[in-house]
């Protein structure tokens, strides 16, 4: 069944576009790489602040900003991310470390969506102003955010010399 899906991938239309037209796979790529920036890029920061980075700066107010902006990040390279794979589906389907990354991007999400149904964090964003420590639970749920992003950046990333 795998191989028959994979050759399905690997013939459709857009992976044919992506990879005749010149300008779709470096486009498509650039988006891939915009978003990983803009997901990573507002994780950090907020992880950070979670485990008593810049506690001067109201978590709250922080993650107005930031939430929606790690959200259009991972919603832009779960996009893009099938669109690369379709290009050569049968090599990536047969990287263990492609594996490992799908794997990775499960749990870090899993982990945003435990987080954002969690007391302790609706808790944390509506004390409007607040500077006061980050309960615990939502320390944990930082450090596996930020190890888990930064592990699907170091995956994807090995990818490319296998």
């Amino acid at each position: 069944m795998l191989p028959e899906l994979l050759t399905a991938v690997e013939q459709s239309a857009v992976a044919e576009l992506l990879r005749f037209w010149r300008w779709a796979y470096p486009l498509t790529n650039a988006a891939h790489i915009l978003g990983i920036a803009l997901l990573f890029g507002a994780i950090l920061p907020l992880d950070l602040r979670m485990l008593g980075l810049w506690r001067s700066v109201p978590l709250p107010l922080l993650a107005r900003v930031l939430v929606p902006m790690a959200g259009t990040g991972l919603g832009l390279a779960l996009l893009t991310g099938p669109l690369l794979f379709s290009v050569d589906p049968f090599k990536y389907a047969s990287l263990g470390v492609f594996w490992l990354k799908l794997l990775l991007i499960a749990m870090a999400v899993l982990n945003l969506l435990l987080l954002h149904r969690s007391t302790a964090w609706r808790q944390t964003i509506n004390a409007a102003g607040s500077v006061q420590p980050v309960p615990p639970r939502l320390c944990a749920y930082a450090v596996i955010s930020a190890l888990g992003w930064l592990l699907v950046i170091f995956c994807g990333r090995l990818i490319a010399y296998f």
